[in-house]
């Protein structure tokens, strides 16, 4: 627990304790979570991992089908506290929301060819037996290697912004990061971060999950070999066990596509030989 009358100020605490610092700065709600509300997040979330284009309608029906008396309203309220939506064209879609500035997508044709030309970032709701998270991570486009990630109980900036300046400082910048049309990365503070390390900002259009692929790979993988399997109990159980997996991913889990080397491997440019020894 940290004290609010501590004489450490809160981000020192929170460094030291390896927590972000949303986590210190969230009230929790003075009720334990309803079980029935989280196993039914937690279906919820696996259906939109399977199918991302469903929106309210089709996700009521699914639940309804599922056994669960269900109404669109609460479809929707549930999927706004998951961060989660269809990746269906939506109306209006060209208008940003709270008055934050929408980049145009920058890697349309673009061959991308060497680590650190491209990074990418987003988003995903973590389901635990008794509760659930937020999970960011960044990923170098070209080799799929994960360069940070931070959990979070809420769904404020902090914890992404903490993530950016964690993969900047051990390795350095890219020339262009693209990340959705999320709050958390339209606003002034992630933007700003970004161009004061003269870093061309990219952004996905609404409803262009393909934009962002690669990382929607990752959070699929991420819950099916791990998250799901698991139920973390608490937040430090769900840190250790998605840390491990990360490190799996980026060591030891070869890609077709990066022809059977690993992220690490393409990342850095090494060779099988080169690790072996």
């Amino acid at each position: 627990m940290i004290r609010r009358d501590a004489t450490l100020p809160v981000t020192t605490t929170c460094r030291l304790l390896d927590v972000s610092r949303s986590t210190a700065y969230y009230k929790a709600a003075s009720k334990a979570p309803d079980p029935e509300e989280l196993a039914l997040k937690r279906l919820m979330d696996a259906l939109h991992m399977k199918y991302p284009f469903m929106g309210t309608r089709s996700l009521r029906d699914q639940l309804r089908r599922r056994g669960y008396k269900i109404n669109r309203k609460r479809v929707k309220r549930l999927m706004a506290e998951m961060g989660i939506a269809s990746v269906a064209p939506q109306p209006n879609t060209s208008r940003p929301g709270n008055n934050h500035k929408i980049y145009p997508y920058l890697l349309r044709g673009l061959r991308i060819d060497r680590p650190n030309q491209v990074w990418a970032t987003d988003i995903t709701y973590i389901p635990m037996a008794r509760g659930f998270l937020y999970l960011v991570a960044i990923m170098d486009w070209y080799s799929r290697r994960v360069l940070s990630w931070r959990l979070s109980i809420s769904m404020d900036s902090t914890f992404c912004l903490e993530a950016l300046s964690e993969a900047v400082q051990t390795y350095g910048t890219p020339e262009i990061f693209n990340t959705d049309q999320g709050s958390q990365f339209t606003g002034e503070e992630f933007t700003g971060a970004l161009k004061a390390s003269n870093i061309r900002i990219s952004m996905d259009g609404k409803g262009r999950w393909m934009d962002n692929v690669f990382i929607e790979r990752l959070w699929r993988s991420l819950k099916y070999e791990e998250v799901y399997l698991k139920a973390y109990e608490t937040v430090p159980e769900a840190r250790a066990g998605i840390k491990e997996w990360i490190r799996f991913y980026n060591h030891e889990r070869t890609h077709q596509s990066l022809g059977r080397q690993t992220p690490e491997q393409v990342y850095f440019n090494q060779s099988t030989k080169e690790l072996a020894a």
